[in-house]
């Protein structure tokens, strides 16, 4: 993998990590947030497929190692509609 890029937690597509969001399971807490944060961090591709996916199969919350809650897919969601791009 090239530096700066990540690969979806959802669809597993690599690119450089402008393209992605980023969620975060902040350290020690494990209390899961977007953007910021020291931690596990897992990224989402910026596409309704991969957002539904990964919270249908719960697969931001096996990258991360913690439980995410509604409210984050419900900021993502809400990202989503009004076309906020990645980082």
């Amino acid at each position: 993998m090239l530096k700066n890029h990540r690969r979806c937690a959802s669809c597993r597509r690599v690119a450089d990590r402008t393209e992605f969001w980023r969620v975060v399971a902040v350290h020690p807490s494990r209390q899961v947030q977007l953007d910021v944060g020291m931690g596990r961090s897992a990224y989402l591709c910026i596409q309704p497929d991969c957002l539904t996916a990964a919270q249908k199969k719960n697969r931001l919350g096996r990258a991360l190692k913690a439980p995410v809650t509604t409210e984050i897919y419900q900021q993502l969601w809400s990202r989503l509609s009004a076309g906020e791009n990645g980082l």
